[in-house]
């Protein structure tokens, strides 16, 4: 995603010192300030016992984050303390009219700001020195620009540029990794340098081990198996400080699929399980070692489905998932809940059907305050424009003469395509009071 999907690296113990004294804050440092504010520092300690923290402005700070850039204030009132963004260019996008950085800032939450880092799968070329070049100068001029605001919490440099290309773990990428993460310690060094990588794997930790001793924390994007990141980060001899950068739902890769390959997407109460799940043991069973982490996705996007990875629905809308990372960052559930659907049935569900045939599908919801509950039903084919790392896709159409009666209640009567192929019945029931949840299942029409 801009995701997307994750990660891993690997410190000896003279990197792990090297680590300690780069984002060291001298004290009596100054620097400019933005509008008579000063900017934060922030800096990573490491203690007699080799557990690590985070620090902000002189107090400790453990990330109780979500990647995203919208909802800012659910996040707040949901006891969220940070933002993580993938490029520059989000920055200059607005909340309640205001630049973001300052938005955030008002609301008293933290951005660890990625730094985009161009992937070789997108065309790239690490031997060509003047793109090499080009590259140099955006990140340099970001970190210009950004480095004072009082929001700022880290950089994220780059986001899984070693995976899905034709060649992974390029040491040219790595080593220019390192080149860029020296640029910007000499610009700010203020603030930690973090990258993000996709999975944990013994390859990646190896490179990042050779290449790249200017890094100061890892970021992991996670999902099946997120769980077990901060052992298998240890097993392969990653044991400096690390932050799952991406969790949540299980990827569309890693369930199970139907004959015709259409994943099978988790309901949003088995979503909202594992969001809380992977987050108390992430931080439960690292101590010393995670600084925090970051859920995914705190908004909305199309991939597999409109639905699989966003926390919020595009019109708004927060889903169980939200109530869940609330629970998990204060110990308290909000005071009004996002329904929950407890079965969605038909019988073409997961099923290989015949064209124009007549068939229902009924959802069973709930809503724990008693709030009305409405009921919006959809059908579109699945999707064609699969890409890979949380690439853009375009949204499959829609088919709303398939429902033939029903909509806006807990039972439809379908009339299928005519023509063959995969598609899907999406339902989502919302409360009235900014709440929703949404769910679907897959059919093929044969040919």
């Amino acid at each position: 995603m801009d995701r997307n999907a994750w990660i891993v690296s690997l410190f000896c113990l003279p990197v792990a010192m090297m680590l300690v004294s780069s984002v060291h804050v001298a004290a009596g440092d100054t620097q400019a300030t933005r509008e008579g504010t000063a900017g934060s520092r922030v800096e990573v300690r490491k203690d007699e016992s080799g557990a690590f923290t985070l620090i902000r402005n002189d107090q400790p700070y453990v990330v109780k984050g979500a990647g995203g850039l919208k909802h800012l204030r659910v996040l707040n009132e949901s006891g969220g303390n940070s933002i993580r963004t993938w490029g520059v260019e989000h920055l200059e996008q607005t909340y309640d009219g205001k630049p973001l950085l300052d938005a955030a800032h008002e609301l008293d939450i933290s951005v660890t700001i990625g730094l985009w880092v161009h992937h070789e799968r997108h065309g790239f070329e690490y031997e060509d020195p003047a793109s090499i070049e080009r590259q140099r100068n955006q990140i340099r001029n970001a970190v210009l620009k950004y480095k004072d605001h009082p929001a700022v919490l880290m950089w994220g440099l780059g986001n899984e540029m070693e995976a899905f290309g034709p060649r992974q773990n390029n040491p040219l990428v790595w080593q220019e990794l390192n080149h860029l993460a020296g640029i910007i310690k000499d610009i700010d060094p203020h603030h930690p340098v973090m990258t993000v990588v996709a999975g944990t794997r013994q390859e990646t930790i190896d490179s990042i081990k050779q290449h790249y001793p200017r890094i100061d924390i890892l970021g992991v994007n996670a999902y099946g198996g997120a769980t077990g990141t901060g052992q298998a980060l240890l097993d392969m001899g990653w044991d400096g400080p690390y932050m799952l950068t991406e969790f949540g739902t299980n990827g569309h890769w890693e369930v199970a699929k139907t004959g015709w390959g259409a994943p099978i997407e988790p309901d949003p109460s088995s979503k909202a399980e594992t969001f809380y799940s992977v987050y108390t043991l992430d931080r439960d069973n690292n101590a010393g070692r995670t600084l925090g982490s970051y859920a995914f996705l705190w908004g909305h996007k199309q991939e597999a489905t409109a639905t699989w990875f966003g926390m919020f629905l595009s019109s708004g809308e927060k889903q169980p998932a939200v109530d869940a990372m609330s629970f998990a960052w204060t110990g308290e559930w909000p005071a009004n809940r996002a329904p929950t659907i407890r079965s969605l049935e038909s019988s073409i569900a997961y099923k290989t059907v015949k064209p124009a045939a007549r068939a229902h599908a009924e959802v069973e919801a709930a809503d724990r305050e008693g709030d009305t509950l409405r009921y919006v039903w959809d059908v579109r084919a699945e999707s064609s424009d699969r890409r890979t790392g949380g690439d853009a896709e375009a949204v499959p159409p829609s088919f709303p003469d398939v429902i033939r009666s029903g909509q806006g209640t807990r039972r439809v009567s379908l009339k299928l395509p005519r023509r063959a192929g995969a598609y899907r019945v999406f339902v989502t029931v919302f409360d009235g009071k900014g709440g929703a949840a949404a769910h679907n299942f897959p059919f093929n029409v044969e040919k």
